[in-house]
């Protein structure tokens, strides 16, 4: 079981950087053309833009501030609180 939460916990942290990635995508004006840059852009926004837009649809910007991501990273925090307190242990 602990080879599990161990496992699943990997889940979320590597869904956690992939928001933060994309947090950083948004500070530059355009996206890669080609290449490696574009693959890696595409991957990152497909992955985790489905869970982020559903927070941007009930969360206006603040001006040019997005801050649906800030809510995203909490909810997905308290999620795996529970699904690792589901799971056993601490």
């Amino acid at each position: 079981m602990d080879q599990l939460r161990t496992y699943v916990s990997a889940l979320f942290v590597v869904f956690t950087l992939l928001i933060l990635v994309r947090i950083l995508f948004s500070f530059f004006p355009s996206r890669p053309v080609a290449g490696v840059a574009r693959s890696a852009y595409d991957f990152v926004c497909q992955s985790v833009d489905w869970y982020l837009n559903i927070f941007r649809r009930f969360i206006p910007p603040l001006g040019m501030i997005d801050i649906s991501p800030i809510v995203a990273l909490l909810v997905l925090w308290i999620v795996e609180q529970l699904v690792l307190g589901l799971l056993g242990g601490g």
